[in-house]
């Protein structure tokens, strides 16, 4: 397959820079996969279009402040965005990050962001890519909340003023998000209020968590010609055996199993076996998810609009199918749905 075959067009103006003003007032395409419909509703309408005894998978992982502005020893300011901490100093603060500088970074090359917060730049890993090693005096993530900046996807623009912060560290995040790891939102769970989430519950639908620290390359799109070549990054995950029972005893029911957002659908699939059972733990799962892929154990979906080329939008195609899903995206423009992270949501059955 051509990934050209997943493109389509968006206008700027349907790109969200803002939550919408209540996070359960957004807009919710409802895609039924065996009528071939598309319906139109409010995100606060969803707990009246599931079902009794469906449960609902979603991503508890919490955003880190990953985005840093530190000073070099000659004045020059570098932008650092963490990726994921690679482990290899026993502590957790040696991190690969992105680098953007004006001029060259040495190395090695020392950095300071706080009074309580330093970083040393140990070596080059990529074409943008660096090694950062950071000290402080306390816990590092407890620094990171103190020093950090939320880390938005590229296309949400902003500057560095801290209003702006204070209210996205409140939206770019989910309101049952537990577990810190991740440097990109699930965003298919922005939707939900607790009141909301309640709502749901009460109409005998339940909700049960799994974790994925999300990474930067979720916001990259394919840059092979084919589908097929794409590597996927890896990604932490872990599903509680709690979770996991109630997924094999959803499955043994015949009950539906609604991933919220992509993430969730990526550790149902690493983690379900074909004989229905679902096996709990942790891990990296690198799992690729495209049209042929035969899914063992979601039967519903929760998502944002996604950007064209990307394995997110792949994934969805897969499950709903290419031509319907590049049907209800342009449907989705030609009602002027709000795409990506702060935009609009899809509930596929």
């Amino acid at each position: 397959m051509n990934v050209s075959d997943f493109d389509y067009h968006l206008p700027g103006r349907l790109i969200a820079q803002t939550p919408a003003p209540r996070r359960d007032a957004s807009r919710l395409m409802v895609l039924d996969r065996a009528r071939k419909t598309i319906a139109h509703a409010r995100f606060s309408d969803i707990a009246s279009l599931l079902n009794p005894g469906d449960l609902l998978v979603a991503n508890d992982t919490r955003v880190i402040p990953a985005r840093l502005y530190g000073t070099k020893k000659t004045g020059g300011r570098v932008e650092v965005f963490l990726l994921g901490a690679t482990g290899n100093d026993g502590t957790g603060t040696v991190w690969e990050c992105l680098l953007k500088s004006r001029r060259k970074v040495a190395v090695p090359s020392t950095l300071s962001f706080t009074e309580a917060l330093t970083g040393t730049i140990l070596e080059r890993t990529g074409n943008d890519t660096w090694l950062v090693q950071f000290e402080c005096a306390g816990d590092f993530f407890e620094t990171l909340e103190r020093a950090g900046r939320t880390p938005l996807p590229p296309y949400i623009r902003r500057g560095r003023d801290a209003a702006d912060d204070t209210r996205d560290r409140a939206r770019y995040q989910t309101v049952y998000a537990r577990k810190s790891g991740a440097v990109a939102a699930p965003t298919a769970g922005f939707h939900f209020t607790r009141e909301l989430m309640d709502d749901v519950t009460g109409r005998g639908a339940a909700f049960a968590f799994v974790t994925l620290h999300i990474g930067y390359g979720t916001f990259q799109p394919i840059r092979t010609e084919t589908v097929e070549a794409h590597v996927m990054h890896k990604e932490y995950f872990q599903m509680p055996r709690d979770t996991a029972r109630q997924v094999t005893r959803a499955i043994a029911e015949k009950r539906r199993i609604i991933a919220v957002g992509t993430t969730a659908a990526r550790v149902l699939e690493t983690c379900a076996d074909p004989d229905g059972t679902t096996r709990d733990g942790e891990g990296v799962t690198d799992l690729y998810i495209y049209p042929g892929y035969a899914f063992k154990a979601v039967s519903g979906m929760i998502t944002n609009f996604h950007l064209p080329r990307s394995s997110l939008l792949l994934l969805v195609s897969a499950f709903a199918g290419r031509e319907f899903i590049l049907e209800a995206y342009a449907e989705a423009v030609k009602h002027e749905y709000r795409f990506y992270s702060y935009g609009d949501a899809m509930l596929i059955v």
